[in-house]
């Protein structure tokens, strides 16, 4: 251990003696693990973010569309010609799944066709407030919570009564300094009492999830009979390791629902929080590989240079290695310390690629809206990997070192 420590010392000492060849030489190295830890520093923030994100949907929640939630594709033809959803759907699901807490269903009024519905307090108009016809239960499911007044209730839904409840941002846009409870604003033509605001949800994926408007569903249904072609089913697991067999027992039921034959695909979708990261994931990964690419360029770069300094570093001191050997050091001994060199010059890059990384990072977060947070297992790979290029690229250096003879090299000029 201790002539490991001396042969250390001895490399750290020779790398000091050129300092400005010996950042150099780094360069590569530095700059690839700069780009990666700075790219998984954002892409780890962007994880935690949109974690949360999906942990504020509510937990343990499980989906049922006519239509896939992400489809990057064309729809197919037996897409589009599936059979919607209906109330019954609901309702079967809520008297027939196990493992189920409680089911909700929900109409969404088409943001095609309403992509700005008339929404207006006096002379104050909502700008994008998209509408829901809803179930008492989607608070719960959604595990939302009431600011003030209340949620829709059964009596709501089973009377067809023209109340709403509003999110923060329309609160905030069509009430500011005032309790929006108690007063009315109308949808179209239509004159609806408000009876409740919901705390803030914040946005997702640059979508403000305040910016709506709940109403009974069968209020929905009663002005729009059109909408119950967007009709979801969402339903809260009993617990998370329930999901997968609440998911199974769905897509049994629903297929026995809507006649599907055994040979037949879903003519619906089922699915979870899950889908979410799944589609976060397909993109990131993408970027992760660009990343990787960057910093595999840098790396091999690095490596080439770290590998031509190491032999110009033997050329130059062929006579200090003959008088080693002279004096007793093994071939062991020199192999040694042209690799720790080589390992201690790309370590220190990788060390101040880390650095720049972090602190670009920290930079970012000041500076703008994009969240980024130091990714440890990232760090520990990005030096593991710059001291491993040091010991590939310092392998034949070191071994042309090891293998001079002591005579040769004392008679070198």
């Amino acid at each position: 251990m201790t002539m490991f420590w001396q042969v250390f010392k001895l490399s750290a000492e020779n790398i000091r003696g050129n300092k400005i060849r010996s950042a150099l030489t780094v360069l590569g190295v530095v700059i690839g693990v700069m780009s990666v830890i700075l790219i998984a520093n954002i892409i780890s923030g962007l994880n935690g973010v949109v974690s949360r994100n999906i942990q504020s949907l509510g937990s343990n929640i499980v989906t049922v569309s006519r239509l896939p939630s992400f489809n990057n594709q064309r729809l197919t033809e037996e897409q589009r010609q599936r059979k919607e959803l209906t109330l019954g759907d609901a309702e079967v699901l809520r008297h027939e799944a196990a493992n189920v807490d409680m089911v909700t269903s929900m109409l969404i009024l088409d943001f095609a066709r309403f992509p700005n519905p008339n929404v207006h307090y006096g002379n104050v108009h909502g700008a994008n407030v998209k509408i829901l016809g809803v179930e008492p239960d989607y608070i719960n499911v959604y595990v939302s919570n009431v600011h003030s007044g209340r949620f829709l209730s059964e009596s709501d839904v089973n009377h067809r009564t023209s109340v709403v409840v509003i999110g923060s941002t329309v609160a905030a846009t069509m009430f500011p300094n005032q309790n929006p409870v108690g007063k009315s604003i109308y949808f179209e033509s239509d004159v609806f009492d408000v009876v409740g605001v919901l705390d803030p949800r914040g946005s997702m994926f640059g979508f403000d999830r305040d910016n709506f408007i709940w109403i009974p569903v069968t209020t929905m249904l009663k002005l729009h009979p059109e909408s119950k072609y967007d009709v979801q089913i969402a339903m809260r697991a009993a617990h998370q390791q329930d999901i997968p067999r609440v998911i199974d027992q769905v897509t049994e039921i629903m297929r026995r629902q809507r006649r599907v034959s055994f040979n037949q695909n879903n003519s619906f979708e089922v699915g979870s929080q899950n889908q979410f990261m799944d589609f976060y994931q397909q993109l990131t990964g993408g970027v992760y590989l660009v990343a990787l690419v960057i910093a595999s360029i840098a790396l091999m770069v690095g490596g080439i240079g770290v590998m031509n300094i190491m032999l110009v570093s033997v050329t130059e001191r062929t006579r200090e290695i003959g008088v080693r050997k002279a004096i007793g050091a093994r071939r062991r001994d020199i192999l040694i310390q042209f690799l720790l060199e080589a390992m201690v010059l790309t370590g220190a890059g990788g060390a101040i690629g880390i650095m720049m990384g972090a602190g670009l990072s920290m930079l970012i977060n000041l500076l703008s809206p994009v969240p980024s947070q130091i990714s440890i297992p990232w760090v520990i790979a990005a030096f593991s990997t710059s001291v491993s290029v040091g010991l590939f690229f310092g392998i034949y250096p070191a071994a042309r070192a090891a293998k001079l003879d002591p005579i040769d090299a004392l008679r070198y000029e």
